[in-house]
């Protein structure tokens, strides 16, 4: 934990090396409009925070730069404080096709943040439930196997504290393919057909625990669009030095399927994800910073859209714009899937 002046004086370092994109020295700190330390005791906060791994510095004259651990530091700060700008955005996307909607997503990020946008597409076909089993594995382990329109077949398994009656298995079995057959997995109208509030307690419970088993489906890969914009502003804002990562960066943005699992991890976090240099697992991305936001529906997450960048990017600018753009393209997808 930090005393809230080394917070101050992290949070300081953070925006002016975003600025400079050099090292940042004491008397610049303290000069700081509305900081009433001097050198000295900025000098002692500078060591303490570059003991705890936050901040280093390139040789022992040099002001201070942050680490990778420093800056999520202060993204995570970010991220949970109600003080960052309310994200304001307008693509007029509603009268678009999807291909149209993704490109104009993806050139308006990369001009508003001067970084990469990455953008994946809804599923070209939206999964539709055709056939529903309930099976009982064991008294008390009820598995619940959905075959789609697209040939994929997922399973869930739902173990309860007592044995589940079969009678309750063979009619929820029943009841699903009469009330689901032909919609949308995740869709707002198969969530309304699923959970009828009519029903008795008993029932209405037991589907309770199988309503994960149609929220749950993958974004599969050889339904998803990739849409890519701005790679020649991401070679502008890096340092010269990382031309040999930014190489690898290239090589990997011809991989689709590297690009679709790099935005599916965005799509399981609750708000902004943000990987900082050495964080992403990819070696490609060691130097380069990720801001990615899920978009689609209250029930079921479609796509992704993000920001790639030096790991000395506006982190705060680059959340904002990200949230931005995925809740214009939650508006978006709205009509198009919410009744499919």
């Amino acid at each position: 934990m930090l005393t809230p002046r080394q917070e101050q004086i992290l949070c300081i370092v953070v925006d002016v090396h975003i600025q400079t994109g050099q090292p940042v020295p004491s008397r610049t700190i303290a000069a700081q409009p509305g900081f009433d330390c001097g050198p000295s005791t900025v000098r002692s906060e500078l060591a303490h925070l570059e003991e705890v791994g936050l901040l280093t510095h390139p040789h022992t004259s040099a002001g201070r730069v942050p680490t990778d651990a420093g800056r999520r530091y202060v993204v995570d700060r970010m991220l949970s404080s109600s003080r960052l700008p309310q994200p304001k955005l307008q693509l007029s996307l509603m009268r678009r096709e999807v291909d149209d909607a993704m490109r104009c997503t993806t050139q308006a990020l990369s001009q508003i943040t001067n970084l990469l946008a990455v953008v994946s597409a809804p599923p070209l076909n939206i999964a539709i439930v055709r056939h529903v089993e309930v099976l009982a594995l064991q008294p008390q382990v009820v598995a619940v196997v959905t075959i789609t329109s697209t040939g994929a077949v997922t399973k869930m398994i739902a173990t309860f504290d007592a044995p589940v009656d079969s009678g309750l298995v063979g009619w929820a079995g029943a009841y699903l393919n009469e009330r689901l057959v032909g919609h949308a997995l995740g869709s707002r109208l198969l969530h309304q057909r699923l959970l009828d509030q009519s029903l008795p307690h008993t029932e209405l419970s037991f589907l309770h625990r199988l309503a994960p088993a149609f929220f749950q489906e993958p974004i599969a890969d050889a339904e998803a669009g990739i849409y890519v914009g701005g790679a020649g502003r991401l070679l502008q804002a890096s340092e010269r030095e990382n031309i040999a990562e930014l190489n690898e960066l290239m090589n990997l943005l011809e991989q689709r399927a590297a690009l679709l699992s790099l935005l599916r991890t965005a799509l399981s976090a609750p708000d902004v994800y943000v990987s900082i240099g050495e964080e992403n697992e990819l070696p490609a991305m060691r130097s380069l910073s990720v801001v990615a936001a899920a978009y689609g529906l209250a029930q079921r997450k479609l796509g992704a859209v993000s920001v790639i960048g030096p790991v000395r990017m506006d982190y705060r600018g680059a959340i904002t714009t990200v949230r931005a753009a995925a809740n214009e393209l939650s508006r978006y997808v709205e009509d198009s899937y919410a009744d499919a």
